[in-house]
């Protein structure tokens, strides 16, 4: 038995070997992206054991982890804990530099240690107008408010995307927000996440504000398995052009609506999988050549099975 397993790890890496420098980083580069939620350091691990390659490894981890961390929306602490920066393309500066509007500071990531090193204050060019932060300010408060009655572990953000010059009204400009939550349990072998982003367009010659949702929810679970769930869900809504104050609520409600319809929905999927999902994975007809009763499966009941098993039926 151990001749065979040593067998089989001479020829994976003899494979490896024959394999060219590109192939290889193309390679990590796909497990590294394609990590679960809060797993991607597991992963870069055993990653880098396999390649024996330090080179190709930290290509992949260079190109890869900024990738992995805007598109997770990576929730990082700034050094001195006062406050955090979300990863993400709509808070992006430069490579490694993401804005935090909240506090108008500007944090330096390390995406491949996933850690916030600095920080400094935002520039005058970097953040919006006074007219515009009036709008942002006020869907920041209610936002926030929001995300912390509906996710135990969420962080929000909001930022201005178009039209960060404008200096009052006539004009249009647009603001995205950003929430994401986490729940990374990798000891119970269970890691999930969920982010949603929230473009919204403020039109002024319409007097209207156009909204556009996207929802992803991922969860891993892997205790002596492996399952997967990947959902994604977008939406559409609009709202009329008021006051910041009146914009700022109107905007948040129709946030919650969406998202708590979203989140219905899949506990009425996840109900409904015994009877769907489950039934679409079985083999129509069984080796037995008998079809599945499935109109009567109480009869196949696992309690009932052990007391006459045991002889202990009543």
């Amino acid at each position: 038995m151990a001749d065979t397993e040593e067998q089989e790890e001479e020829q994976i890496d003899e494979e490896i070997i024959l394999l060219t420098e590109e192939q290889k980083l193309d390679i990590a580069k796909w497990f590294l992206l394609n990590s679960p939620p809060g797993e991607i350091q597991y992963v870069a691990t055993d990653l880098r054991s396999v390649l024996n390659d330090d080179n190709v490894y930290q290509k992949a981890a260079s190109q890869a982890f900024p990738l992995y961390n805007k598109s997770h929306i990576v929730c990082l602490h700034f050094p001195n804990r006062t406050g955090e920066v979300l990863v993400s393309s709509y808070s992006e500066l430069s490579e490694d530099e993401y804005l935090d509007p909240r506090t108008a500071q500007v944090g330096k990531v390390d995406h491949v240690r996933q850690v916030c090193t600095q920080i400094r204050p935002a520039g005058d060019d970097e953040l919006p107008s006074p007219y515009i932060e009036e709008y942002r300010c006020a869907l920041d408060v209610e936002v926030s408010k929001y995300v912390g009655e509906a996710y135990p572990k969420g962080v929000s953000s909001v930022y201005c995307t178009s039209g960060k010059d404008v200096e009052d009204y006539g004009s249009d400009f647009e603001l995205v927000v950003v929430i994401t939550a986490t729940r990374h349990r990798p000891q119970n072998f269970c890691n999930g996440s969920w982010g949603s982003i929230w473009n919204i367009e403020f039109k002024d010659e319409q007097q209207t504000v156009e909204v556009r949702g996207k929802m992803q929810v991922s969860a891993h679970y892997f205790e002596e398995g492996n399952v997967q769930l990947d959902a994604k869900h977008e939406c559409r809504d609009s709202t009329v052009f008021q006051s910041p104050e009146d914009s700022a609520d109107s905007l948040a409600n129709i946030i919650r609506h969406h998202e708590t319809e979203y989140l219905t929905s899949l506990q009425a999927s996840y109900s409904n999988l015994p009877d769907s999902t489950f039934k679409e994975l079985r083999r129509k007809l069984p080796v037995t050549r008998t079809l599945f009763p499935w109109h009567n499966t109480v009869q196949f009941s696992l309690t009932k099975d052990l007391t006459k098993e045991l002889g202990i039926e009543k």
